[in-house]
């Protein structure tokens, strides 16, 4: 079966994933391979694999805007298409606060709260399924990837330029978007306790 055009993005933006983990993780010194480094403003020196894996996750970003659009534009949405969009996403962001958490770039509890709160909601979203009910997508949901999204970019990109004003963005969003979680979670389940504890 041929495969959509918005289901081929999304298996982009997976590939795309799996090239940042491998540019941030794999031990490149080992092979005598070296990314350049650069000091900004004589006060920081930044890793030329963090600008790069940046400059990927929003090219990954943009597929993920992209085969939605394209999706709704020309009725091409599946129920496989939006399973492997929500593995995409899922595998894109959670991934790399991961690794920036073990690179001490952000506080660990970010990802924490960030990856129970997807477990949460999508373990409500799948009971939903199950008995023939879909649970939409509410605004605090939306404003928490956002704020997630734009706050790894910036963090990948050493919270450039905002970090020579001495201004930490890319810590404020992500901490909005780390709020936002646990508040989305709290709606996502109180909007869906009827389905939860229904008995159909």
């Amino acid at each position: 079966m041929k495969m959509s055009l918005p289901n081929k993005l999304t298996i982009f933006r997976i590939i795309l994933t799996f090239v940042i983990i491998i540019i941030l993780l794999f031990p490149f010194y080992n092979l005598n391979i070296y990314f350049p480094e650069y000091n900004v403003n004589d006060t920081m020196k930044i890793n030329g694999k963090y600008i790069i894996s940046g400059i990927l996750f929003i090219i990954a970003s943009l597929t993920d805007f992209l085969d939605g659009y394209i999706a709704r534009k020309y009725n091409l949405i599946t129920d496989e298409g939006k399973l492997m969009d929500a593995i995409a996403d899922k595998i894109l962001v959670n991934s790399v606060i991961i690794i920036l958490s073990s690179h001490g770039f952000i506080n660990p509890i970010i990802p924490v709260v960030v990856i129970v709160r997807d477990v949460i909601v999508d373990s409500i979203k799948m009971l939903a399924a199950t008995k023939g009910k879909v649970v939409a997508a509410i605004k605090s949901g939306k404003w928490k990837t956002a704020c997630l999204m734009v706050g790894t970019v910036l963090t990948l990109f050493y919270n450039l330029p905002f970090e020579l004003w001495n201004i930490h963005v890319s810590d404020v969003l992500l901490i909005i978007a780390t709020v936002l979680s646990i508040i989305s979670a709290i709606q996502y389940f109180t909007l869906n306790k009827n389905i939860i504890f229904s008995d159909n």
